[in-house]
């Protein structure tokens, strides 16, 4: 009985081998039985690119990031299409037939630059109201005889006919150049004459490492060009040496930004663009646009506003701001230049004494002027004794209380008068201060301020009476 148990036994045991292939299917179907009920799902190609098959946390993460991907890569295309089809809208142009006379080694490329659209809204200066009271005031300070704005067409202009007699008074008048050029750049201001967006010409980005790149520049009539053109073009040229940017900025920029003004009572927020990148050089900024500005005699309350603003909200190097300040003190004053000084005295600069001794005596010049000065004069002075009260010396204080008597205005000048008082003088510490505290029925605490301490001898004591005497 055991040796036929034994033999049956063994008739039934299989090879090891087989016996876990068969438990290893058995598993299997009982996986795919349960996991059956539902369709297995179909993974894209580049979500299996972005994450592991045994990792299947990061699944929703990176269905995600490619669906993003994929809306990025459609929004691309579409933005690529328009820009072709603006392309082919353009007349033929052969910007490559570039002279060789221009440097090839300067091949800097400007970005893509998505441009402003003609229909986007102006900047008209809302940060303060323009008062029409306050413009006819300013007005009667300005030069009578004040010449027009020189622009970069008025000065080619005048020196083609200073070489050529002959050149009639009423064509615009071309110089004497290669004739591939004139076509080349002709060509170019045509185009810049309806840009919108995208990348400009190449020949344009050569224009200023020529030796002759005013005659080139006024080729391409500038003042023809788009608010988005000459945004561009103020990229290409604050990006050269100061020199070159200076005269692009009075010749090219600041007349098209007083033009625009004074036809729409606020500035293209593109041309307004336009003055900020100009700050990227600061020296520029100043002898091109702001002093020129000043200097004309012509500046509006607007144009002080505007072109204000841009000083107001960037960060200058203190040095410039020095020069531009005392620069604007020293010229022949002219109603807005009050608010140019306002601007540079509340951005709180460390100045040397010798800006603030000649904003002092910038000042002092109207001690025997008899005109009412505008409000805006007695807030620059106001703004000049509160930020460098402790700066300025005795004397200079002794001279603005003498001009307070003769310029007077109800609200400011109870309050210069009192920033006078509370400080101390040059070269002054503030150990020198002696405070006290006194009661007051309107407030708690009064604090008043005696400028110098009153030095005593102890060893000096008065003489006393003695008893034999």
């Amino acid at each position: 009985m055991a040796g036929k148990k034994r033999k049956s036994s063994e008739g039934d045991r299989k090879p090891r081998k087989d016996r876990h292939r068969q438990a290893l299917d058995d598993d299997n179907d009982s996986v795919v039985s349960k996991t059956r009920s539902r369709a297995p799902k179909q993974h894209h190609e580049e979500d299996k690119a972005f994450i592991d098959g045994s990792d299947r946390h990061c699944f929703a993460f990176a269905k995600i990031l490619n669906e993003a991907l994929k809306q990025q890569r459609e929004v691309l295309e579409e933005d690529e299409k328009a820009e072709e089809a603006k392309l082919n809208t353009l007349p033929p142009l052969s910007i490559e037939s570039v002279q060789p006379s221009i440097s090839s080694d300067d091949e800097d490329e400007i970005d893509d630059f998505h441009g402003f659209s003609e229909t986007q809204s102006q900047y008209d200066g809302d940060a303060q109201e323009i008062n029409e009271e306050d413009e006819r005031i300013l007005a009667a300070f300005m030069p009578k005889d004040a010449g027009p704005q020189q622009t970069l067409a008025d000065v080619i202009i005048r020196k083609i006919r200073e070489k050529d007699a002959e050149v009639a008074m009423d064509e615009r008048p071309v110089p004497k150049l290669d004739t591939s050029i004139i076509d080349l750049y002709k060509g170019v201001g045509k185009v810049l004459s309806r840009y919108t967006n995208g990348k400009i010409p190449k020949a344009f980005k050569h224009i200023a490492s020529f030796e002759f790149w005013e005659e080139v520049l006024y080729l391409t009539e500038p003042e023809k060009w788009t608010p988005n053109a000459m945004y561009q073009a103020t990229r290409l040229f604050a990006s050269r040496n100061v020199k070159k940017a200076q005269r692009f900025y009075a010749l090219v920029l600041l007349p098209r930004v007083r033009n625009d003004i004074r036809e729409n009572k606020r500035l293209h927020f593109a041309l307004y663009q336009s003055l900020k990148k100009s700050l990227y050089k600061p020296a520029a900024f100043f002898k091109g646009i702001l002093l020129p500005l000043c200097k004309s005699g012509t500046c509006t309350l607007r144009e002080a506003v505007i072109i204000g603003s841009i000083i107001q909200k960037l960060k200058i190097p203190p040095i410039h701001s020095s020069v531009a300040l005392m620069k604007l003190a020293e010229m022949d004053y002219c109603g807005t230049t009050s608010y140019f000084i306002k601007l540079f005295l509340d951005k709180k600069y460390a100045m040397p004494y010798r800006v603030l001794d000649a904003v002092v005596a910038h000042f002092m010049k109207f001690l025997e002027d008899e005109r009412i000065m505008p409000v805006i004069w007695h807030q620059s002075l106001l703004s000049l004794v509160q930020r460098y009260k402790n700066e300025l010396t005795g004397e200079d204080k002794d001279n603005i209380d003498r001009l307070l008597q003769h310029q007077k205005h109800h609200l400011v000048t109870p309050e210069i008068r009192r920033e006078l008082r509370d400080s101390l003088n040059r070269g002054e510490k503030e150990e020198d201060m002696d405070i006290l505290l006194l009661p007051n029925p309107t407030f708690p605490v009064a604090l008043f301020v005696i400028n110098r301490k009153i030095e005593e001898d102890r060893w000096d004591l008065p003489a006393v009476p003695m008893e034999e005497d």
